[in-house]
């Protein structure tokens, strides 16, 4: 995926070392007398860095990189003990990141380790007070007059579905083509059953209102690796909270140590197909 992350210019770096302790994430060491980005999962590519090189060695690019991983930045965080997790934490309200401030908050909140900023409310700004995914709208439907007469057949052949509740390893997953499905799909697409269902195991999660996401990557990672799942197909909604589906997707398979293909499609609000795209 595109995405701003950070870029080292060799020539003007002279292994100082002082934007490495400002990278909360860990995504800069000292390597060879030069600093380094470890790893793509771990840049923000919101540049707390930035201003802290003397030599002006650093800047942000937008390139093809590995989604940004907050519950692996998470993993490394903790080990820096509270004050770094406060900066962190500080860092992404501060920078309005309030999807990964959420995604930290249920990391801490699932491993039991105290979190010092969550009687901190992040400041509301016009961008933030709501989700364009959750703005009221009517959809308007032309009559095509097609007949809808006649009952449709159910492609489901499993229960349950919804991701919480699923066994990973259950017979139904056993060597299948996982559709990974946001839950508001089912009931905007009219066809979801017919076109996406067919052939396919199932799980369902909203990535904006479920809790405790770190048990979905621990799912679907056991899908992949120990149910032998071949492919997944991750279908969502066009609204921006839903991509976090994708990016659970693409972490498990990256855990997994495997390599099966992921396809996203994307749904519009109105019904219909907007994008297909393959990503792994």
């Amino acid at each position: 995926m595109k995405r701003k992350i950070i870029k080292i210019d060799e020539d003007k770096c002279d292994g100082c070392g002082v934007c490495v302790p400002e990278c909360h994430e860990g995504a800069l060491q000292i390597i060879d007398g030069k600093v380094r980005l470890i790893s793509d999962l771990f840049c923000d590519g919101l540049g707390a860095c930035i201003g802290h090189c003397p030599q002006d060695a650093l800047l942000i690019e937008e390139r093809e990189a590995e989604p940004y991983d907050e519950t692996k930045v998470m993993d490394y965080i903790v080990k820096g003990g509270p004050n770094v997790i406060k900066a962190h934490l500080e860092h992404l309200r501060d920078h309005e990141e309030f999807e990964y401030l959420k995604e930290a908050f249920f990391y801490l909140e699932a491993k039991g380790i105290y979190n010092p900023i969550k009687d901190i409310k992040p400041p509301v700004t016009k961008q933030h007070q709501a989700c364009p995914g959750s703005a009221s709208r009517v959809i308007e439907k032309k009559n095509t007059g097609n007949d809808e007469s006649g009952k449709r057949e159910s492609h489901l052949t499993q229960w349950p579905i919804q991701l919480h509740l699923v066994p990973p390893t259950a017979p139904y997953y056993k060597n299948s083509d996982l559709l990974l499905a946001a839950d508001c799909v089912g009931f905007s697409y009219g066809d979801f059953h017919k076109d996406f269902m067919k052939d396919k195991s199932l799980a369902i999660a909203c990535p904006k209102l479920d809790t405790n996401k770190e048990v979905y990557l621990e799912k679907i990672t056991s899908m992949i690796k120990d149910a032998g799942v071949k492919s997944i197909t991750v279908v969502i909604m066009q609204v921006p909270c839903c991509g976090g589906l994708v990016q659970i997707a693409q972490q498990a398979v990256t855990a997994s140590g495997k390599n099966i293909p992921v396809e996203v499609i994307v749904i519009g609000v109105n019904g219909e197909v907007l994008q297909k795209a393959i990503i792994n």
